[in-house]
């Protein structure tokens, strides 16, 4: 990401954790049947090999720890005193980037998750935001507060105009 000349950044929004900590109870449960499998394994193969399988195990739970966290935590969505920019990363070493000039934002749609948005931790959704020419459009999900992050960028866009 690079700023133009007088550029920058108001504020910078990170994705909301609660989804995070669903990918993180889908991460446990993918490697549970492997611990139930090495639980099997123990009386059949000698202390020595179960200890490498186990320390193999864990290693693999946590790069893929790592990764997942990693990707999760490098999305952003900046706001600077000219543009919006969104940063995606599809994997480590590949991202998207997408930005739209708060002078040409016409549209900010917000859609949060029902009843439970009330309540801080479940108060987290998508904004989307659409330029004139529907070229550019930048989708943020899993933002935390989506209507505070399109009230923040139309008062950013007041100031612009």
């Amino acid at each position: 990401m690079k700023l133009i000349e007088g550029e920058y950044v108001k504020k910078i929004f990170h994705h909301h954790l609660t989804p995070f900590l669903y990918t993180l109870l889908k991460l446990f449960i993918g490697f549970a049947p492997f611990v139930f499998l090495y639980y099997f394994l123990m009386p059949v193969v000698s202390s020595l090999v179960f200890f490498i399988l186990v320390l193999i195990l864990i290693l693999l739970f946590l790069i893929t720890l790592a990764y997942v966290s990693l990707i999760y935590w490098l999305d952003r969505l900046y706001v600077t005193n000219f543009r919006v920019i969104y940063v995606d990363y599809k994997y480590l070493t590949i991202k998207d980037e997408a930005s739209a000039y708060l002078k040409d934002i016409e549209d900010i749609l917000t859609h949060e998750h029902g009843f439970l948005s009330y309540f801080r931790f479940f108060d987290y959704g998508v904004v989307k935001m659409d330029t004139p020419s529907s070229y550019v459009t930048i989708i943020f999900e899993d933002a935390p507060n989506p209507e505070g992050i399109r009230q923040f960028i139309m008062e950013a866009r007041k100031n612009v105009l």
